[in-house]
This record gives C-alpha cells, sequence and structure tokens, in this order.
C-alpha cells in the first residue's frame, strides 16, 4: 500500500541553477526508480539558514510531496545522506 511522503531539503547556495535543477531531478527520478510517484515539487527559493551549517548562511530550499511505500523513503534516506550538494533534509510521513 503506497503512503504519502513529503520530504525537504535544503541545496548548497554556492551551485549553478543547473547544478540545483540536475539535484532535484535526481531526487525526483530516484522516487520514481524506487516504487513511488512524486505529486508535487515546490521551489521555496534561497533562504537564509537558522544556523550556520558547514560554513554556509542560506541554501534552496525544496519541498517534495510524493507516494510510496517504506522501501521508496528509505532509499531516499540512505541517498540524501550521501549526496554532498545536500545541507539538511527531512522525510515525514504524512497520515490521512
Amino acid at each position: 500500500m503506497k503512503r504519502n511522503y513529503e520530504v525537504v531539503y535544503i541545496i548548497r547556495p554556492n551551485l549553478e541553477e543547473e547544478q540545483v535543477q540536475a539535484v532535484v531531478d535526481k531526487f525526483s527520478a530516484l522516487i520514481n526508480e524506487n516504487g513511488g510517484e512524486v505529486t508535487a515539487v515546490d521551489n521555496w527559493g534561497k533562504r537564509r539558514l537558522a544556523y550556520e551549517i558547514n560554513d554556509f548562511r542560506e541554501g534552496f530550499y525544496y519541498l517534495v510531496t510524493f507516494q510510496g511505500v517504506p522501501a521508496t523513503a528509505e532509499e531516499l534516506d540512505r541517498v540524501l545522506k550521501i549526496t554532498d550538494e545536500i545541507l539538511r533534509f527531512m522525510i515525514i510521513r504524512k497520515d490521512k
């Protein structure tokens, strides 16, 4: 049974627009390849961070809403952890 999830991630601010889009596309493709379905990608733009992370004071915020099985979220979590362009992320399961 597919569940609803949201993931918010912050991309390093020192990347070019094309590089940022490539990261966003990579994670959308990852979700689709692992039995999920992206329902919305919301670009919140470049925002100031609440505190400094890895010497950065701001980052590109993205909210992605998707449906998937628990394995989809687990694989997304694994890849987000090892991706250098990601400063922080959080995956949330949305219950109805």
